[in-house]
């Protein structure tokens, strides 16, 4: 579907959408389609119905029992909707408030600004989890949500919506970064999501926009699951170290050993002029794709 490449292609390389290549889809043709899916749901039907059949496949049930709830803070581009700034991370922009299950696939996601705190952020996030999956009997969450001065949250989402809200607290005898049970699904999910460019921050100026593009990221994660194609992320050092291996490789499949004094009648020892061209041009004829190389003699 050309519709679908060019919104996907928006969501991997974070252009804008005037930017979509020509032979994909017209920008405003894939735009109008983008916002259609988005204000009749589409993109929620096809991340809920995805979802079931990942947990399906991975041998489980499809409705969720357990899930895990957290709050990321990202920059965001000069204006729009919901924008302000958080003191503890010291992000002027906003924050997203995603609930995963225990596969780290998407629940639902709630774009505020990054000036509302974790637990009147989670209260919106637990009441829409509550009512789409009843399921769901046990959640949780990072310090941020609840401490010793303020339970409130824990003791409103027992109360109200008859759900354990355990808390997974980091402890104090260790420094620096550190795994932590259960936790480490969402902060997962949170490193897929800004893998797509159009994530590493938020360009949308609409909060819908932003949580569409959520969405649409996981279903991208989940069609390459269930298809079994792995999606294969890279960075410049990845790509430099791949394109080395990949030379050396060819070069020692195909270059063949260095002509001895008695090949090519020459002296042992410092190279002449002429091996540096010989060598020279067996390394061009390596990388030019050339398959048959032949020694000089002589």
């Amino acid at each position: 579907m050309t519709d679908l490449d060019a919104i996907l292609f928006v969501l991997r390389s974070g252009c804008q959408w005037r930017m979509i290549p020509h032979d994909l889809l017209p920008w405003d043709a894939a735009y109008r389609w983008y916002r259609a899916w988005m204000a009749d749901g589409t993109w929620g039907r096809i991340r809920d119905t995805l979802r079931d059949r990942v947990r399906q496949q991975a041998g489980r049930d499809r409705s969720p029992s357990a899930a895990v709830i957290d709050a990321q803070s990202i920059k965001s581009s000069e204006g729009g909707q919901a924008r302000g700034y958080d003191a503890g991370t010291r992000t002027t922009g906003r924050k997203r408030h995603i609930v995963v299950d225990t596969m780290g696939l998407l629940l639902g996601v709630v774009i505020t600004a990054a000036s509302l705190q974790d637990r009147p952020g989670g209260r919106r996030r637990l009441s829409v989890l509550a009512q789409r999956f009843p399921s769901v009997s046990l959640e949780w969450a990072d310090g941020g949500y609840a401490n010793q001065v303020d339970t409130s949250l824990i003791d409103w989402a027992r109360t109200t919506l008859r759900l354990v809200v355990q808390i997974v607290k980091r402890t104090d005898d260790k420094k620096g970064f550190q795994v932590l049970p259960r936790r480490w699904i969402v902060e997962r999910t949170f490193g897929w999501l800004v893998r797509n460019r159009r994530l590493a921050r938020d360009y949308e100026r609409l909060t819908a926009n932003s949580e569409a593009m959520i969405t649409i990221a996981m279903i991208r994660l989940m069609l390459h699951r269930l298809t079994e194609q792995q999606i294969r992320w890279s960075n410049h050092t990845e790509r430099e170290a791949a394109r080395r291996l990949t030379l050396e490789t060819h070069l020692a499949a195909q270059l063949p050993a260095y002509p001895t004094a008695s090949q090519s009648q020459l002296p042992i020892g410092r190279p002449s002029a002429a091996g540096l061209d010989w060598s020279r041009s067996v390394i061009v004829g390596c990388l030019r794709g050339k398959h048959s190389v032949t020694a000089r003699s002589g």
